[in-house]
């Protein structure tokens, strides 16, 4: 059995990290970077663990500070930046009613609601105006983990109503402060006070910040982290996660040592779906069109989490297949207006992929847009539990899709920039300037019909 990070599933990353702990041979600073639900913020949070241990830094430890960082409780761990909470929170929820005698089930729900708690640090949060309207969510959410750490081993038949009552409260708990309170930005405060954090002492061993998806932050932000890492304490060591490494500025990039992360083959998903949480991704997934289409590459981790949500890839594809269909419909029915009799290629094979899809869901066809819109809102529940980003990356990666199977040529590349280049726009709008999902989606389709009929030539700046 492996020393250290042997709850890092089949990730050779896991191996070279544990090699450069043993050996003394870690960086002050490291990325660890790849694909979604590969490990990254696992592995993170086991390295704080083990460099706070206070004998041999096994998973099963049962030293003091191994405790606190086994429920992600230890004062010398600092955790910040956007991630989804949604998805893990309920699969792992899941997982504890179906094996509520399993501990590891337990700390694994327990660890999935922490994460997000921890984001909401008094360290962080230090004179945050949102705090006044966020504090009745975080004392209930508080109050709900107290209360299912008092159900402690209350699992027979009689309780488990009281059981489930719980922790549907916790995760409703949650769900409603990752709606309401996580930005799709880093804040530049949140890295100052962090920065601030780093020069205390620790209280034992050693402190670890860890700043998740690192990439999303403005210039502010990433040159108030350029200055820690530049001259980072002796006492504290700092990770950053990202999908891609380029995506790190080349400046910041040069300070830190590099983990690559890979996406495990299928076999090897489904066995941490089956050990982490205790779950089947064919028996969760056999209907789910994001394991056949688009979405397939997101991989069966990644989808087996999706499916615990109440707007779920399954339940947005036939949505943004509406709204792909439409957009290609009424930019074609414009150029026809305007003359042009032939439509573009790129436009026609969009709207032939996807209108079937949209009719399948029994969505009628509408060359209104508002029609359109209310359709869309409709159906996703007005893009409840933070759903819209997810629906504009899915249906990105759905015209992405279509376009690099026509053949390669400078026009079909623009149409993708213009897809990119406002859709990106609309989840600005929707995840930092906190615009509503009906005026984000309102604008984009207008946005996109407008560059579409007027070309890619003249639909990008």
């Amino acid at each position: 059995m492996q020393p250290v990070f042997e709850n890092i599933i089949e990730q050779a990353a896991a191996l070279q990290l544990q090699d450069d702990f043993l050996s003394r041979r870690l960086a002050p600073s490291m990325l660890f970077f790849g694909p979604p639900a590969s490990g990254k913020g696992s592995a993170a949070l086991e390295l704080a663990r083990a460099l706070s241990c206070e004998t041999g830094a096994s998973w099963k430890c049962s030293c003091p500070a191994c405790e606190r960082h086994r429920y992600l409780l230890h004062t010398d761990l600092l955790i910040l930046g956007p991630r989804p909470f949604s998805a893990e929170i309920a699969a792992s929820a899941s997982a504890f009613l179906r094996e509520p005698e399993a501990a590891p089930a337990r700390i694994l729900f327990i660890r999935s609601l922490r994460r997000l708690q921890a984001r909401f640090s008094p360290v962080l949060m230090e004179d945050d105006p949102k705090i006044g309207k966020l504090s009745p969510l975080l004392q209930s959410l508080e109050e709900g983990l107290n209360d299912f750490d008092a159900s402690g081993a209350k699992t027979a038949a009689p309780g488990q109503s009281a059981l489930e009552k719980i922790c549907g409260t916790l995760v409703k708990d949650a769900l409603k402060l990752e709606s309401e309170g996580i930005s799709d930005l880093v804040p530049v405060a949140h890295i100052r006070r962090a920065a601030y954090w780093c020069r205390l002492a620790p209280n034992g061993k050693r402190k670890t910040l860890l700043i998740e998806n690192a990439d999303r932050m403005k210039d502010e932000a990433r040159n108030s982290l350029l200055k820690l890492l530049e001259e980072p304490p002796d006492t504290v060591s700092i990770v950053l996660t990202a999908q891609r490494r380029e995506a790190i500025m080349p400046t910041i990039l040069s300070r830190l040592r590099p983990y690559r992360f890979l996406r495990r083959d299928a076999e090897k998903e489904r066995e941490v779906i089956r050990r982490v949480f205790r779950g089947d991704a064919d028996h969760r997934s056999e209907d789910a069109q994001f394991i056949t289409q688009s979405a397939a590459g997101a991989g069966l981790i990644s989808s087996y989490l999706d499916s615990f949500l109440p707007q779920n890839t399954e339940k947005l594809y036939p949505l943004a297949a509406y709204f792909i269909a439409s957009l290609a419909r009424a930019a074609a029915f414009s150029l026809r207006k305007n003359g042009v009799s032939e439509i573009p290629v790129p436009l026609a094979a969009l709207g032939a992929r996807y209108a079937p899809a949209a009719e399948a869901a029994g969505f009628e066809r509408s060359l209104r847009s508002a029609d359109v819109i209310k359709t869309i809102l409709a159906g996703s529940g007005n893009f409840e539990d933070r759903s819209f980003s997810r629906f504009l990356r899915l249906g990105l990666d759905m015209v992405s899709g279509v376009l690099r199977e026509l053949e390669p040529d400078p026009r079909t590349i623009a149409y993708n920039d213009i897809f990119r280049k406002y859709m990106g726009e609309a989840e600005t709008a929707s995840g930092v300037l906190n615009q509503s999902p009906a005026l984000t989606t309102e604008a984009l389709f207008y946005k996109l019909k407008t560059a579409l009929v007027q070309g890619p030539g003249r639909g990008l700046p």
